[in-house]
C-alpha cells in the first residue's frame, strides 16, 4: 500500500509505532527472527574474517537482533550498536543490552578507527542528503577500513516510482549512479548493497 505523508511522519519518530505499532507505520511488530540474520552471518564471517576478538559496530541497530546473532555465532566477538531510537534501545534483545546505546549516525560516540567493521543496514538513507554525507564520513572515520551499508536505490523509472510509493522513512533515495558519486565524493571506501523493492 502506498504510504501517506501522515504515515511517514509517525514512522520517522522511530518510536513504538514504528517498531511495534500498526503495520502502516513500520514493522507491525519488530520481533526477533533467527531466520532473518543467522543465514547472513557466515557471509560476514568469510568476507571480513570475523573471529573472536574482532570488533563490529552496527549503526542503526534497532533492537540489536543482528548483534545477538553475531555474538551467538562468533563467540568472543566484540559488538556495539547505536540507534537514534530510545524506544528500540530500551527494548533491545536482552543479550545485547550492555552493548547498545542511543546515538546519532551523524556523530558517532567513538574514537577514530575503533572498529574492525562498521555496518549500517537501511539506516543512513533516513537522513537528508547532507546528513547522509556526514554519516558516511563518520562510518569511514570509526572503521579500520571495512564497512558495509545498504541504502534505498533505483536503476529505472519503474523502480523509482515503486520505491517512492513504498518508502516509509527514507529521506534520501538516489539512483545507483548518484549513490556511487556520493560515496566517491565523501570518500566512503566500504562495501554497499542496494535495497530495491
Amino acid at each position: 500500500a502506498t504510504k501517506t505523508e501522515a504515515d511517514r511522519a509517525v514512522a520517522r519518530k522511530f518510536d513504538r509505532e514504528f517498531f511495534d505499532g500498526d503495520r502502516r507505520y513500520g514493522y507491525g511488530g519488530f520481533t526477533y527472527q533467527p531466520r532473518f540474520w543467522q543465514p547472513v552471518i557466515p557471509t560476514f564471517v568469510d568476507h571480513w574474517g570475523l573471529k573472536a576478538g574482532s570488533s563490529l559496530l552496527d549503526v542503526g541497530c534497532a533492537k540489536g537482533f543482528m548483534l545477538h546473532d553475531l555474538k551467538q555465532l562468533i563467540p568472543g566477538i566484540k559488538v556495539r550498536g547505536v540507534d537514534i531510537s530510545a524506544y528500540a534501545i530500551e527494548n533491545a534483545i536482552e543479550s545485547v543490552m550492555g552493548d547498545v546505546q542511543v546515538a546519532d549516525a551523524r556523530s558517532l560516540p567513538f574514537a577514530d578507527r575503533s572498529f574492525d567493521v562498521v555496518v549500517s543496514i537501511n539506516t543512513i538513507h533516513n537522513l537528508d542528503i547532507d546528513e547522509c554525507r556526514i554519516a558516511l564520513r563518520e562510518i569511514e572515520r570509526v572503521s579500520r577500513g571495512k564497512s558495509f551499508v545498504t541504502v534505498d536505490a533505483f536503476r529505472t523509472d519503474e523502480e523509482k516510482e515503486r520505491m517512492f510509493a513504498w518508502n516509509l522513512t527514507a529521506k534520501t533515495i538516489l539512483s545507483v549512479d548518484d549513490w556511487l558519486a556520493l560515496f566517491e565524493d565523501v570518500g566512503y571506501t566500504g562495501d554497499y548493497y542496494w535495497f530495491i523493492p
